[in-house]
């Protein structure tokens, strides 16, 4: 599997490719977004790890730039920031999923593998790949079918959990899936501190 980073970090360029070779995958590494936009056309890609903050050219131009080529590729973020307002940008431009800085290679590990999985999943049902401008159908087949799994309604951190995307991923995937009346979304009362949110498959 060929893993392209884009990160302008010497030291984080580093230890992703460290972390690939652990794995048994072969990194393509570039320090800014244009270099990775030239190796993405260069390179056959599986997926595809990329940084927020870099010159010339940052994770957000980068990642709406290799959406154009392609539709498929995962696309994950490396970012500090948690911000919904920041994810819901980078799910609009088409990005996948989120890796939250500083990276621990077990959980970046498990990441890769479950997009290849739902990614090669997916291209089973090829013209299912995007449902709308920055929603992975991989990422909303996921949770949905979680949730029909589910025997009663769940909270949020244990649906995080069991489909292993990050939280502003799955944040996404609800309010949509929620506004396409696939899913309710309940608030129940604690005895103590705030209401707590639940979701369940309707």
């Amino acid at each position: 599997m060929n893993v392209l980073i884009i990160d302008d970090d010497e030291s984080v360029r580093y230890m992703l490719n460290e972390i690939c070779d652990f794995a048994g995958w072969k990194a393509i590494v570039c320090s800014n977004g244009k270099e990775g936009v030239a190796q993405f056309l260069e390179k056959e890609v599986d997926v595809v790890l990329v940084d927020f903050h870099m010159p010339e050219m940052d994770g957000l131009k980068t990642v709406d730039e290799i959406r154009m080529l392609n539709e498929e590729v995962p696309i994950l973020v490396l970012t500090v920031d948690e911000r919904q307002e920041i994810a819901d940008c980078f799910l609009d431009k088409g990005a996948t999923d989120f890796a939250l800085k500083p990276i621990k290679a077990p959980d970046l590990i498990s990441r890769i593998k479950l997009h290849k999985r739902l990614f090669e999943a997916t291209m089973k049902k090829k013209d299912e790949v995007f449902v709308t401008k920055g929603m992975s159908q991989t990422s909303l087949s996921h949770v949905l079918e979680f949730l029909q799994s589910c025997s009663q309604p769940c909270a949020i951190d244990e649906i995080i959990q069991e489909v292993g995307l990050a939280y502003p991923t799955v944040y996404r995937c609800l309010v949509h899936l929620i506004e396409k009346e696939k899913v309710q979304k309940i608030v129940s009362y604690q005895k103590m501190g705030r209401p707590k949110h639940l979701y369940q498959w309707i």
